[in-house]
């Protein structure tokens, strides 16, 4: 899974992807977007490593993509056609926003910033599904066969747009399966990451704020900082500046729940692993995400949850106390699972 960090110029974006991924300017290429590979850090991961010691010990993972350049993704300037296309294969954004001070004493506006490029990507949206009308209807004239279903959901597309509302507002829109080629930028799921002062670690008030399901703020200078640092000196850098966890975790954690993912455990063969779904993911697609071979000839799962294994102390004592299940391939994986799948092929 992808996630696209955007933001305004000067909104501190490669701030916060330093803050993200603990990489420095030099190590950046010099052409394209940047991506960095990131851990998602979850302490059960660490309990099932102490428990079983294990030979390898493997986290999730998340990916982060910085665009390059500071184009102000205005429609029709230079560049912004461009970057929007950096963010599209993406499955889900982060829009960061200025909530600091800039040299000078340049108050921030979040805001307007924030419904600025919100109002962009909207716009940009819509450009792109009346380009899309226009063909379907060309195509009609021409007496070509065209999809009646599709150009009812870009019509639903357009009149969504036309009132300045974000696609993701209307989830039956936003992840129909014919649109989903069009990767319209509007529909993706949305973190909100204010970017804050040092000293200030509240959301921003103002009128009216507009609808905020995920939003955090991240003090990014200080985040940057504070992840260059070894981790004796980090720990009381936290506790200097009150902060709770590093942002980096927070933004991820974020990330996954915005995403819609869970997390289930694999241990086999000397290996405790972590792998990432979606929600609702059966028993038999869950083996895919291991291996096609596991997939194709599955035969069942053997289930416990995390916290009976840890109650329990261990494998074979999870199974005498009866809290290990035989489940089906239709089964629904569920957060915290530890699954042994049984497969012949």
């Amino acid at each position: 899974m992808r996630l696209g960090i955007i933001g305004l110029p000067a909104s501190g974006k490669s701030t916060i992807f330093r803050a993200l991924t603990q990489s420095k300017p030099e190590q950046w290429a010099k052409k394209g977007p940047l991506i960095a590979t990131v851990q998602v850090p979850d302490g059960r991961v660490d309990t099932l490593s102490t428990l079983f010691k294990p030979k390898k010990t493997v986290y999730a993972y998340l990916e982060y993509l910085l665009p390059c350049g500071e184009t102000a993704y205005t429609h029709g300037e230079k560049g912004a056609e461009a970057l929007w296309n950096e963010v599209r294969p993406c499955d889900a954004l982060v829009h960061v926003v200025r909530n600091f001070h800039q040299p000078g004493g340049e108050v921030p506006h979040p805001r307007e910033d924030l419904v600025k490029l919100e109002t962009e990507m909207i716009f940009t949206d819509l450009v792109v599904v009346e380009k899309r009308i226009e063909r379907i209807h060309l195509d009609r004239k021409r007496g070509q066969k065209i999809n009646d279903d599709e150009l009812a959901l870009l019509q639903a597309c357009r009149k969504v747009l036309e009132d300045e509302t974000p696609l993701r507002d209307y989830p039956e829109l936003a992840f129909a399966p014919l649109l989903k080629g069009y990767a319209l930028l509007s529909a993706k799921p949305a973190l909100t990451v204010f970017n804050n002062d040092e000293q200030d670690e509240n959301l921003p008030q103002w009128e009216a704020p507009p609808t905020l399901a995920n939003a955090l703020v991240v003090r990014g200078k200080l985040e940057m900082e504070l992840a260059e640092l070894s981790p004796e000196d980090a720990a009381e850098f936290l506790t200097a500046y009150h902060v709770e966890s590093p942002a980096a975790a927070r933004v991820i954690q974020q990330s996954c729940q915005l995403l819609g993912l869970l997390s289930f455990f694999t241990v086999v063969h000397d290996e405790v692993r972590c792998w990432l779904i979606p929600e609702e993911t059966t028993a038999l697609d869950g083996a895919g995400v291991i291996h096609s071979d596991m997939k194709k000839g599955f035969i069942r799962a053997e289930v416990l949850t995390y916290d009976d294994l840890i109650a329990a102390g261990g494998y074979q004592q999870a199974k005498k106390e009866a809290k290990v299940r035989l489940e089906g391939k239709e089964y629904i994986v569920q957060d915290g699972d530890v699954v042994y799948f049984r497969f012949n092929v």
